[in-house]
């Protein structure tokens, strides 16, 4: 499932979003005969893209704060 189009988090993602929204503006048959298929599939690059790049920040920030506890563990150990 997609996030919300409409947050900041998506800015990166603004034009080909707006190339979709025009193209379904377009009217149904056009969207029934896959004409909006192309902007459909790069907005779901470009969430893929920000969903990827979020995943690798949060990854890496769980790993300093293992780290961080690890050190805290080690310095308890050594003390007691």
């Amino acid at each position: 499932m997609h996030p919300h189009l409409h947050t900041s988090q998506n800015k990166n993602c603004e034009e080909v979003m707006n190339a979709l929204d025009e193209c379904h503006a377009r009217g149904f048959l056009y969207k029934a005969i896959g004409m909006c298929n192309d902007a459909k599939h790069q907005v779901n690059m470009c969430l893929r893209a920000q969903r990827l790049e979020r995943t690798r920040l949060n990854r890496e920030e769980a790993q300093r704060r293992r780290e961080k506890v690890q050190a805290r563990w080690t310095e308890i150990d050594e003390n007691t």
